[in-house]
């Protein structure tokens, strides 16, 4: 059911999120399968232009249900950023080595949404100790890992198959044989699906 309501803000939005990976890449797809607004007058309903602020707010959207990020984290994020001259870039660069975002971008989760799910179950190491807060900023030389004690569980059945046919992020190393990931260098010309500009120019306002 969780999965079914961010997929509706999803097709609210117009936009491929990929909070579901498999899904998303293939034609099972939420946007592919009704790339219109949800609703019963979805498909008659125009996507009209919006303002300057209105456009901001949508990218603000964007980042946050893509990253599943709460309001008072991502303001947080953004007062930590606006230390540094590139603020968008720092920004990205703290999300994408949030813990969530770290165990879906080294394939040992489908999506960030079950990324986040192993991180409240336990079921993940981060330097070979239990770590149970997903937005956990790690740090160059972090390594994450599943817990040794889960790995007999069904979700992780196929994992040692998924991940040989993974290909990881510069910035992550990925160990297939231990099933780990280590963070080797900060994240750099990361692709996302929102205009980060644009999430800057909102909480300058």
């Amino acid at each position: 059911m969780l999965l079914k309501a961010k997929e509706k803000k999803e097709r609210s939005l117009g936009t491929k999120l990929f909070l579901k990976s498999e899904r998303c890449n293939s034609h099972k797809c939420a946007m592919v399968r009704r790339p219109y607004k949800p609703g019963v007058h979805g498909k008659s309903r125009k996507r009209g232009s919006l303002s300057e602020y209105g456009q901001q707010l949508l990218e603000k959207q964007k980042l946050k249900i893509s990253y599943g990020i709460e309001e008072s984290q991502l303001r947080k994020i953004f007062r930590e950023a606006e230390k540094n001259v590139a603020i968008g870039q720092t920004v990205v660069n703290i999300i994408e080595r949030r813990l969530d975002n770290v165990i879906f971008r080294t394939g040992l989760a489908g999506s960030r949404i079950v990324a986040r799910q192993l991180v409240n179950h336990g079921h993940i190491f981060v330097n070979g100790k239990k770590m149970r807060t997903p937005s956990s900023v790690l740090r160059i030389g972090n390594v994450v890992s599943i817990n040794p004690n889960s790995l007999s569980l069904l979700i992780f059945k196929d994992l040692p198959n998924t991940i040989n046919k993974y290909n990881p992020p510069e910035w992550l190393e990925v160990n297939n044989e231990k099933l780990e990931g280590k963070i080797k260098n900060l994240p750099i010309d990361i692709e996302v699906p929102f205009d980060i500009n644009m999430v800057v120019d909102y909480y300058s306002r």
